[in-house]
C-alpha cells in the first residue's frame, strides 16, 4: 500500500471511532466503508517486469482508449492513451529504463480524462525519459476527479523499465508517445497493467532489459 492510503485510512478510522463512541456503530459505517476503499485504492501490487529488448511497457493500469499520431518538434510520433477509473491501480511506473531527462509541471483544468482535449488542457506531468536508444515521453494527466498528481523522481535520476515513478490520485489518464518505429502491440478498448503490459516493441534495440522479476 502507498503511504498517502494508511494517512488517509487512519484519519477515516479516527473518525469512525468518534462517531462511533458519541453515537452508534451503525452511524460509523459509512466512514468505515470509506476508510476500507481507500486503503484498497491505493494498494501497490507486485509487476513482472518484461525483460524482452525493445519493450516499451504500460506507464499505469487502465483501458487503452487512443492509438493516434502526433507532432513533437515536428517530427511525427506514436501516441498512446491510458484512462484509469476510480478502481485501477493508481501507481504509475516508467515505460523503459533509462535516466530522467525533464519532468515539467503544468497547471491546468480538470476536465474529463476522456475528452480529446484533457491531453493539452488538464493539469499534467510531462516527463521524458532517455534509454535503451530511446527517448520517450508520458504524461501524468488529472481527471474530472483527480486533484493531485504525484512524481517521486528527480531529474537525471536513473530508473529501470517498469520502476514506480509516481501516482495519480483517483481517476486520470496517462499518455505515452514514442517514435513512429515501434510496432504497437496493444488494440483501443484493451486493459492493460502498469509496468507489466507491453504496449509497443521497438525494432533492433541496443540492449536487453535484465532481470524480469516481479517489483
Amino acid at each position: 500500500m502507498v503511504r498517502d492510503g494508511i494517512y488517509y485510512g487512519i484519519g477515516l478510522l479516527l473518525a469512525a471511532a468518534v462517531v462511533a463512541y458519541f453515537t452508534t456503530i451503525w452511524l460509523a459505517l459509512p466512514p468505515l466503508l470509506v476508510a476500507a476503499f481507500v486503503m484498497w485504492f491505493f494498494r501497490d501490487p507486485a509487476r513482472a517486469i518484461p525483460a524482452e529488448p525493445g519493450a516499451l511497457v504500460s506507464p499505469a493500469d487502465g483501458k487503452v482508449t487512443d492509438i493516434s499520431e502526433c507532432s513533437v518538434d515536428g517530427t511525427p510520433h506514436t501516441r498512446i492513451s491510458i484512462f484509469l477509473n476510480v478502481f485501477d491501480v493508481h501507481i504509475n511506473r516508467s515505460p523503459i529504463g533509462g535516466v530522467i531527462r525533464s519532468a515539467d509541471y503544468r497547471k491546468g483544468k480538470f476536465l474529463n480524462a476522456m475528452e480529446a482535449c484533457s491531453a493539452e488542457d488538464n493539469e499534467q506531468n510531462i516527463v521524458t525519459v532517455e534509454g535503451e536508444g530511446q527517448k520517450i515521453i508520458f504524461k501524468q494527466i488529472a481527471g474530472l476527479i483527480a486533484r493531485r498528481i504525484v512524481f517521486t523522481k528527480r531529474i537525471g535520476e536513473s530508473v529501470g523499465r517498469g520502476e514506480r515513478v509516481g501516482l495519480i490520485k483517483f481517476g486520470s489518464r496517462t499518455d505515452v508517445i514514442f517514435s513512429c518505429d515501434a510496432q504497437v502491440v496493444v488494440k483501443i478498448g484493451e486493459r492493460v497493467k502498469g509496468g507489466s503490459s507491453v504496449l509497443a516493441r521497438f525494432t533492433n534495440p541496443p540492449n536487453a532489459q535484465k532481470g524480469s522479476a516481479p517489483s
